[in-house]
Formats: structure tokens, sequence, C-alpha cells
């Protein structure tokens, strides 16, 4: 008689659930060749496979034996956008995850995230009266009646050092443009997008409620987010839980008003730059053009188009909550990406998002390229080049 293990149990009971989307695939393979981990030499086991439907319960994907593999994806979302059948991966995987930690198999290094967004409503083991430090010496205003943007700060920039910066440097250009916005600081907690992606479903309904609850009773209709995760869930996740607000990510408001020339960079920047493709920008939410538009104004002919863009981005690998899982240097896909970039010449390399920034910057630090390729944010580009 076969052993029963948590992994084969919860994998039952996900099929008889009803994840019928599994169901709809034919088995073209797309999912295993558009997968990052094919590109990390001895990983490919890792990469998604629904091509072998095996026996009912072990919920066809290949590869998935134990929860290790499970939490290996990063919800790059390579998959998703080439499936011909439009199978929900990313969501059967969120499942499978949410399964997984009604019982308490969640690896070992998600353990103090999820206590501390549990303690403190943030994932850094921030004390909730620390999360405004990063404002220290500007004048960042509160958010008011009348205020027209709710400026949310992720968790990462707010307790992060070097992330830190990018908060930073967006509020010094709002406020030269003249934007009206303001923070609310303490009482927010983390908008919940990684910690649904880990599968704690019970922690996210309590978190986005927790918000939702927060930003109506403030008067909240509008919110600029420095970071493409935060902009999906508000965008894409709270409307299900009545939580309808217009949410913009910094790098659309700031090309805006560089085209409405209420900051107007200096063009002809020193020194070549690459643009990074955020995974929760680009392919989760769409938002290709205008990284791009404002790089344009600010290094005009210096930009530099990366080889995999848009929606064939390499992921940095920081998504899924995988930016609080270690990976060996070598087998980081932030690597390669300091590889491509370096070898078309770059001087810089630029993103969008905070967690494309740690995970980029822990590459270049390995490799020993932090000099010759330093990783910025779009905010901290175009202060400079005013």
């Amino acid at each position: 008689m076969e052993a029963r293990t948590p992994f084969l149990e919860v994998s039952e009971a996900i099929v008889a659930s009803g994840a019928e989307t599994l169901y709809w695939c034919m088995q073209c393979g797309l999912c295993t060749g558009s997968c990052p981990w094919r590109l990390v030499p001895g990983h490919i086991s890792q990469s998604f496979n629904i091509r072998k439907v095996q026996r009912l319960g072990q919920l066809g994907l290949e590869g998935f034996e134990s929860e290790e593999v499970i939490y290996a994806c990063s919800t790059c979302g390579q998959c998703v956008v080439r499936c011909p059948r439009q199978v929900k991966i990313i969501d059967n995987v969120r499942g499978m995850r949410s399964m997984l930690a009604s019982v308490g198999t969640v690896p070992g290094s998600y353990r103090p995230v999820i206590g501390s967004l549990h303690s403190h409503g943030n994932p850094w083991s921030g004390e909730r009266g620390k999360r405004t430090e990063w404002m220290k010496g500007l004048e960042v205003p509160a958010f008011a009646e009348g205020t027209e943007y709710l400026l949310f700060v992720c968790c990462t920039s707010c307790y992060d050092v070097r992330s830190q910066k990018i908060a930073r440097s967006l509020v010094q250009l709002l406020q030269k443009a003249g934007v009206s916005f303001g923070v609310i600081g303490e009482e927010e907690s983390c908008c919940g997008e990684s910690v649904r992606k880990i599968g704690d479903e019970d922690l996210f309904q309590k978190l986005a409620q927790g918000n939702i609850a927060l930003f109506q009773s403030k008067g909240v209709k509008k919110i600029i987010t420095t970071s493409p995760h935060c902009l999906f869930t508000f965008s894409k996740e709270y409307p299900e839980l009545g939580g309808e607000f217009e949410v913009v990510h910094h790098s659309q408001i700031l090309a805006r008003l560089v085209k409405e020339g209420k900051l107007k960079p200096s063009k002809g920047a020193t020194r070549k730059i690459a643009f990074h493709d955020p995974c929760y920008l680009g392919r989760h939410n769409e938002v290709f053009g205008d990284p791009r538009e404002l790089l344009q104004a600010v290094a005009d002919g210096a930009f530099q188009e990366l080889d995999r863009i848009r929606t064939n981005s390499l992921c940095c690998g920081g998504g899924g909550g995988r930016i609080w899982m270690e990976t060996a240097p070598g087998e980081r896909f932030g690597d390669l990406r300091v590889e491509e970039a370096l070898a078309k010449g770059a001087q810089a390399l630029a993103t969008a998002c905070p967690y494309c920034v740690v995970m980029l910057e822990a590459s270049t630090k390995t490799m020993g390229k932090e000099e010759e390729l330093p990783i910025l944010d779009l905010s901290e580009v175009l202060l400079e080049s005013l």
C-alpha cells in the first residue's frame, strides 16, 4: 500500500475541490519550455509540466512530488501568457500552497515572515511604529480630506534600507511636480500579495480587509504604489473584497509628469542604461510603455533594450514569496539578467520594483559586478537627471 504523505493528501483535496483548468491542458509543453528554471543548470525538474496527467489525486503536475518544488515557482507568469488553453497555472499553484499551509507544511524560511505579518503587519520583522522611518528628513504630508493620491509605500521600501531610497526619491519627484499626495503610515499593513502566493489565504484576507476598511475610512480614491505587487493586488484582488480604488504604479505617474512638462529631465545620460521589466509590472499588469518613455526622456540615445523584454522578460526570482527563500549563487535568475545586461554593454540596469532591486543587487554583489552594473529604480534615475 502506498505511503500517505501530506503532499498526496493535499493533492487529492485540490482535485476534489475542482481545479478544473488543469484538465484543459493539451500537453503541448509550452509551460515547461517557458519556465525560467529551465535556464538554471540542474533545475529542469522544477519547471512546470502538466503534460502527464497522473492517477487521480496526484494533480497532474509532473515533478511536484515535494513541497520544495511547489515553492520553487516565482509566479512570474511566463507559463500563463503562453498557455494556448489559458490554464490558470498560478492559481492552481496558489491553491496547492494554501492546502499545504492549512496543514502547517510551509518552508521554514516563511515562518518568521508569516509571524511578522500577524504581529506587525509587515513581512520584514519591523515594528509597526517604525513604518514611517524612511521619511526621516523629508517633509512628507499626511493623507487628509482633499488629498488626491494616497502614496502607498510597500513594506520593502519601508523597512529595507536600500529600498527606502526608492520611496525617498519618489517623494521628492512628486513634490517637485506639485502632485497632491499624502501617506497614512503606521495604520497601514502589507498589501498581502506575497503571503497569498505563499498560501496563507486567511492572513491575506485579514490584511486586505484591514487595508480596505482603513482606506475607505480615510476617503482614499486614488493610490500611487511603489511596488508592482501592490499595484496588482490593489487593482485586481481588492475589488473582489469591496475595495474599489484607482491605482497607478509610480512609473506610470512619473512618465505622465514628464510628458506634461511638470518634470524636466536633462537628456544625454553619461552612461548606457538598460531596463529590466518586472514580472508584476509587465506580464501581470501590462505596463510596458511608460517605463521606456521615461528612460527615453532621461537617457535619450543611451537607453539600451535587453534581449528578453516585455512579455518575454526574465524573472528576477523574487516573486511568489521567493524573496524570502535562499537561492544559491549561480542558480539565481538575477545572475543571468546581470550577464545579459553586461553583454549588451549596459553601465546601469534600471527597473521599477523593490523586489527586483533587492534580487538583482544580490546577484551583482555575489558576482563582483556591483560597481560595474549599478541597479537603480526608475525614480532614482529620473531624480538624478534633474
